[in-house]
C-alpha cells in the first residue's frame, strides 16, 4: 500500500512544510487541488457533497496546480505530486503535455497527472471552450498528452484538435502516469480504456465496492490490461487492519486527510496541528503495516 496525503484549500504558506512532513512520515504522494476561478453567479451543483452546494469554494485559496506542484517538487526528494484533479478539457492539451512532461523530468518522474472533467459549464466558458461533447474532448486531450509526453514525434487529427507532427523535449525518463477522477460509468470506462489509474473522490464503503467491481469487470474485458493504480478514500485507511482490507480489494493508494475541506468556513487549523496529524499517521499506520 502507498499513502497519499490529501490537503486542499488551506493557507498557501503551509503546503511546502506539509509536503516535507508527509515525506518524512512515509507518505508516497500529496494531492494538488485545481480550480481556476469562482463565478459570481452559477446554477451548477457540486457532485461530491450531499446538497450540491458549491458556495464553500468562494474565497478559498487555490495556487495554480502546476505551479504548486513545481514548488513542492523543488522542496522534496521522494514525494510524488498527484493533482486531484486537473480539469483537463478546459485547457489546451499541448500546453498541458509540456507542463506535465517538464514537471516529471525536473522531479525525476515524481509527477502523476490526475485529470477529470469539470462539472461546471462556467469553467469551460471562462476558458473559451465548448461545454458540449466534453467527454469526447476529454478523450482527445488524454490521447494528446500521452502521445506528446513520450518525447517522440507525434501528430493528432481528431474532432476537436488538429496537431501537426511535433516533438517535445525534454521528456520524462519514464512514462507519464495519467490517472482519471470521476464516479460515472463513462468515467470508469475512460479510466480503464485510456489511463493508468482511477481516483476516488469519497463516499460510503458499499458504493466504493461497486466502483471497484465495475473497474475489475472493465479490465477483465481487455486483452492485455495495463498495470492500474486505484486511489481511494476510505475510513479503513486509518488503521493497519483497515489498510490490509483495502489492499485485499486491490486498492494501491490510500488517500488520507484529516479534515473536511468542503465546508464554508475557512481552515483554521495551525500548521503545527496538521504536522502532528501527519506524524501520528506515520507512526500509527504507515510504520505498522507490513
Amino acid at each position: 500500500m502507498r499513502y497519499t496525503y490529501a490537503e486542499a484549500m488551506t493557507n498557501p504558506d503551509y503546503y511546502v512544510p506539509l509536503a516535507q512532513a508527509a515525506e518524512a512520515a512515509g507518505f508516497h504522494s500529496i494531492t494538488i487541488a485545481d480550480s481556476v476561478a469562482y463565478p459570481a453567479e452559477s446554477d451548477s451543483k457540486y457532485p461530491y457533497n450531499e446538497d450540491g452546494n458549491r458556495e464553500f469554494l468562494e474565497d478559498k485559496p487555490f495556487i495554480e496546480a502546476f505551479v504548486l506542484s513545481a514548488a513542492i517538487a523543488a522542496a522534496t526528494t521522494t514525494l510524488r505530486l498527484t493533482p486531484f484533479v486537473i480539469k483537463l478539457p478546459i485547457r489546451p492539451p499541448v500546453l498541458v503535455a509540456k507542463q506535465a512532461s517538464s514537471l516529471a523530468r525536473l522531479s525525476n518522474n515524481r509527477f502523476a497527472l490526475g485529470v477529470g472533467i469539470s462539472p461546471w459549464p462556467e469553467d469551460f466558458d471562462i476558458m473559451g471552450v465548448d461545454f458540449a461533447r466534453r467527454g469526447r474532448r476529454m478523450d482527445e486531450c488524454i490521447e494528446i498528452v500521452r502521445g506528446l509526453s513520450t518525447g517522440e514525434f507525434f501528430e493528432y487529427h481528431g474532432e476537436f484538435y488538429d496537431i501537426q507532427k511535433i516533438k517535445m523535449t525534454p521528456a520524462p525518463t519514464e512514462p507519464l502516469p495519467i490517472l482519471l477522477g470521476g464516479h460515472s460509468d463513462p468515467a470508469l470506462r475512460r479510466a480503464v480504456r485510456l489511463c493508468d489509474g482511477w481516483m476516488h473522490a469519497g463516499g460510503d464503503a458499499e458504493t466504493l465496492d461497486k466502483y471497484l467491481a465495475r473497474i475489475n469487470e472493465l479490465r477483465s474485458e481487455r486483452d492485455n490490461p495495463r498495470d492500474f493504480e486505484i486511489h481511494a478514500v476510505s475510513l479503513d485507511a486509518y488503521s493497519p487492519d483497515g489498510v490490509k482490507r483495502l489492499e485485499d480489494k486491490g486498492i494501491t493508494d490510500a488517500l488520507v486527510g484529516f479534515r473536511n475541506p468542503y465546508v464554508a468556513e475557512h481552515d483554521t487549523e495551525t500548521l503545527e496541528h496538521k504536522i502532528s496529524m501527519i506524524n501520528w499517521y506515520g507512526e500509527n499506520v504507515i510504520a505498522k503495516v507490513k
